[in-house]
């Protein structure tokens, strides 16, 4: 009787990688009463891969990185202090930490939990730009909610749009 050998364990893709630290980064805001919402987009065009709503009326965005190409390949991401009052990176374990900034936040995930390594120092939103951000964040978070619970309808307005 032959003894079969197991099948080798591979690296995650980048994208399977991705996924699962922005799992961990929404479940860390959640487990804090903060409230992520998933490529978010923003004003100036980008997409926050987490906005996160705080208690007190604050803004968090998450910056997820699956590797070091990929941090070193993204000149964009200062872009996004413009849209939140603290900014974080969040990771995996295998992540060269020394290559983030230190003037942003860091949650480092391992499984389905990430924790905080480093706070994010706070630059406060002008009142008019966190007004405007909270209302889009609302529109937003009540569209994907609406297509949650009537997909065939989200569907069929999405389609009377697209024929206007």
């Amino acid at each position: 009787m032959a003894l079969s050998m197991p099948p080798p364990v591979l690296p995650p893709t980048a994208s399977a990688r991705t996924l699962a630290v922005c799992r961990a980064a929404a479940r860390f805001c959640a487990q804090r009463g903060w409230a992520p919402v998933r490529e978010m987009p923003l004003p100036n065009g980008r997409r926050a891969d987490l906005l996160a709503l705080l208690p007190d009326g604050g803004f968090v965005v998450v910056e997820v990185k699956s590797c070091a190409r990929d941090f070193l390949a993204d000149a964009k991401w200062p872009e996004y202090r413009d849209f939140c009052d603290r900014l974080y990176f969040a990771v995996d374990l295998d992540f060269p930490a020394e290559l983030l900034p230190a003037e942003v936040g860091l949650l480092v995930a391992e499984g389905p939990e990430a924790t905080m390594v480093r706070e994010a120092p706070c630059h406060k939103l002008a009142p008019s730009r966190r007004r405007a951000l909270l209302q889009r964040y609302a529109v937003v978070a009540a569209a994907r909610l609406a297509a949650l619970q009537d997909p065939a309808g989200q569907a069929e307005i999405r389609a009377a749009l697209r024929a206007d």
